[in-house]
């Protein structure tokens, strides 16, 4: 069963610093979780040039940092080095117990989008850990492996039952996801628009392929998109940095929540700008 989702209607703008969180768990019909296994949460996250964030702990959190446009700029306690994370660079924080980093773009730097994928781990306070480092170029309509769990094989690994491949796509071009029995599929278009399992989805746009199988998107436009395997029955622990908070709607309310905002945002785009006359 393929399920999708719009892009999320909700987003939390700190001055330069713009989230939009992505809930994998919200796509089911009926959600009781707001993430699908150890995969908790996909950040849509925006910074202008010359922002900073300042220095923050996360404990018990696997965080993937993916930039595909512009540059972040990474700082730690462990000492005066700053990581350059960019098309480039990757750098996965296996926070376990207590990891305390800040980040930055420079005024010179360009605006800055890219996605934070927090993962659960799969026991409390393990060693923290940073890694960084370059990513393997892949040839444009191929899946890349970025991510997988401690001992798999892949570049970088989180301490969970994930997978984690981006693809750039040229327009027309039509390739088969990653498969692995056991695991269900979450992707997110970070850019362009495919069609897959009778449906389209835009920029910002998720889907969900529960159960697993086959799915082969074919891209209306060059496209560049991200996609996880995930163990929905694996063994995690939800007591990270980004846990069941009040912050976060109960799973019960996820869907009729955002089908509000979703018309809230419809009903406010109707609306006449300022100063224009309407003819009735």
């Amino acid at each position: 069963m393929l399920l999708k989702a719009g892009r999320m209607p909700f987003a939390r703008d700190q001055g330069g610093f713009v989230v939009r969180p992505n809930m994998p768990g919200w796509l089911l019909p009926r959600p009781r979780d707001h993430g699908h296994g150890p995969l908790a949460m996909v950040v849509e996250s925006l910074m202008t040039p010359g922002r900073v964030i300042a220095m923050h702990e996360h404990r018990n959190d696997e965080i993937i940092s993916w930039v595909p446009e512009g540059v972040m700029r990474h700082s730690d306690r462990r000492g005066p080095d700053e990581l350059i994370i960019d098309a480039e660079h990757l750098i996965v924080i296996n926070a376990g117990r207590s990891i305390w980093h800040s980040d930055r773009t420079l005024p010179t730097d360009p605006p800055l989008r890219m996605l934070q994928i927090m993962v659960r781990p799969r026991a409390l306070d393990l060693e923290p850990l940073i890694q960084h480092g370059r990513i393997t170029a892949s040839p444009r309509n191929a899946w890349r492996r970025i991510v997988g769990p401690e001992g798999s094989g892949a570049p970088f690994f989180v301490r969970s039952a994930i997978h984690v491949f981006d693809i750039r796509l040229d327009a027309g071009a039509r390739v088969a996801c990653p498969e692995l029995v056991g695991r269900d599929l979450y992707f997110y278009v970070h850019s362009g628009a495919v069609t897959a399992g009778g449906k389209r989805f835009d920029e910002a746009e998720q889907g969900l392929l529960v159960g697993g199988g086959p799915l082969e998107p074919e891209a209306t436009a060059p496209t560049v998109m991200v996609a996880f395997l995930t163990d929905p029955n694996a063994t995690m622990v939800r007591a990270g940095t980004i846990r069941d908070t009040r912050q976060i709607p109960p799973p019960l309310l996820a869907r009729p929540l955002l089908a509000l905002l979703r018309l809230r945002q419809r009903l406010g785009r109707r609306q006449p700008a300022a100063g224009a006359s309407v003819s009735m």
